[in-house]
């Protein structure tokens, strides 16, 4: 967050009680997954977009939070359901025009302007943004297409389409015009789309591919690339897949909970792989919808931001594009015009792990409630380990804590900082701030308030106990 200004040592933070043990490589192990500059990415719902920039207070400074840490602004996307109801008119100087019943509905037309693309242009890092496929215009999507192209020098890629599993029951023409809609015709249609607008754009590599949100093997990568000629290879940039695991706060959190829900991506981030593609999760969070008012806004949804984001990064899953709906709608959200939220804690502190690494590996086995991510330099030395206890705390009762151990360590003393809230219950908009490293976000600016913390625990024999209680995590700096 801020310079370190103070500095605490907690007897707690290392006991000598003996826990769950864990050797530190010294150099990252051969499996280690790579590590993108700016792993932990944000998705927009597309009618949203240019309110969350122009009348949304907090949106650049929580941006520029992660960016602090990591010196890359972090990835955007911009897309969602409303993508596949918007059209493109060059005569609007409007961003969207839309009208809706009320204030916290999406709207099911719209129309989006040049001014669109130039408002995404301003933004410092890089852009997806996703185009409609379901009104089955291709000469409107080219020529939204063009406009991004021309106007945008940080586009990343272009997507054609949003979760187009859903089109049919959502009576989208694309759809209802091929006379049938399973993965085979859509697949058809991606590859088709790919190569009208790629070649039009005269621009390989410029596709964002899949953006499907089954579960895979149907509608996945690996299924789509097996349907992929050499040609629509050529203008793909990388595959997408979205996620909304859903469950309450407690199988939310639940570390091993986590693992097994992302083990269905292996196979597809190695299709992408074997086309030498990344592979990325395009749009995700707590639950679908905009979030669940019991689940989204806790602070048990934000250990799983962060546990979901260093796994996601771990399986080779190169940005993981946390969505943001309508504004006022939005349990999941990382901010809004007047609260933060909870699980932008737990995006803070992936990205914090993660920041000046190269690679990443586990060391726990991923079956209990017990994690320990290890992050190395570009020289493959370890430099932070993350600790996430995820046994469920809900206010009531006592407080479990666990031991870890972890050996192989250099030096006399470490420091940490500590991700905690007073549950897995907790709420910004009921008062329950979290902190990380004693350290919180303002509610409206997102700018950061109070002083920052670290704890410290000394080195005997290169070993070292830390305690972490239930629903906490620490972030420990080996170097």
């Amino acid at each position: 967050m801020k310079p370190s200004t103070f500095t605490v040592a907690v007897a707690a933070l290392s006991t000598g009680v003996q826990g769950a043990t864990y050797a530190v490589p010294g150099t990252a192990p051969a499996g280690a997954a790579l590590l993108d500059p700016a792993p932990v990415g944000v998705s927009f719902e597309f009618f949203a977009f240019p309110s969350y920039f122009t009348n949304v207070t907090g949106t650049t400074q929580c941006l520029q939070n992660l960016q602090a840490l990591t010196g890359t602004w972090p990835p955007i996307r911009i897309g969602g359901t409303t993508q596949d109801r918007a059209d493109y008119d060059p005569s609007t100087s409007a961003y969207v025009v839309y009208s809706v019943a009320s204030a916290v509905d999406a709207p099911a037309i719209l129309t989006f302007g040049p001014s669109f693309m130039s408002l995404a242009a301003k933004y410092p890092g890089t852009v997806v943004v996703g185009l409609n496929r379901g009104h089955d215009n291709v000469s409107n999507t080219i020529a939204a297409a063009k406009v991004a192209r021309s106007q945008m020098q940080n586009l990343l890629a272009i997507e054609l389409g949003n979760e187009p599993e859903y089109y049919l029951g959502a009576s989208q023409p694309v759809a209802v015009n091929a006379g049938s809609w399973t993965p085979a015709v859509d697949a058809a249609s991606q590859n088709n789309w790919d190569i009208l607008v790629g070649s039009a754009l005269q621009a390989p590599l410029i596709i964002q591919a899949g953006n499907s949100n089954s579960a895979p093997p149907t509608w996945g990568a690996a299924e789509l690339i097996a349907t992929e000629n050499a040609t629509v290879k050529s203008y793909v940039h990388n595959y997408a897949h979205h996620n909304y695991p859903g469950g309450t706060v407690q199988s939310l959190m639940s570390h091993s909970g986590i693992v097994s829900d992302m083990t269905m991506f292996i196979p597809d981030v190695a299709a992408a792989q074997g086309t030498g593609k990344q592979y990325v999760l395009g749009e995700t969070n707590s639950v679908s919808g905009g979030g669940a008012a019991t689940v989204s806004p806790t602070f048990g949804a934000g250990l799983w931001t962060m546990d979901y984001a260093l796994r996601a990064s771990l399986l080779n899953i190169s940005r993981t594009y946390f969505h943001h709906g309508t504004i006022g709608a939005c349990q999941y959200c990382f901010w809004g015009r007047y609260d933060m939220g909870a699980p932008y804690y737990g995006a803070y502190a992936a990205a914090a792990t993660m920041a000046g690494g190269s690679y990443i590996s586990a060391l726990d086995s991923g079956s209990t409630a017990f994690a320990v991510y290890v992050v190395y330099n570009s020289a493959k030395t370890p430099i932070k380990a993350l600790l996430y206890n995820s046994n469920y705390f809900n206010g009531t009762g006592s407080r479990t804590s666990e031991s870890f151990v972890l050996t192989g360590l250099a030096g006399n003393t470490l420091k940490a900082k500590r991700l905690t809230a007073v549950s897995a219950l907790s709420r910004v908009d009921q008062g329950q701030n979290p902190s990380f490293g004693g350290q919180y976000f303002q509610n409206v600016t997102c700018s950061v308030g109070g002083t920052e913390a670290f704890e410290s625990a000394a080195v005997s024999g290169g070993q070292a106990t830390f305690s972490v209680k239930a629903s906490e995590a620490l972030l420990v700096y080996l170097q």
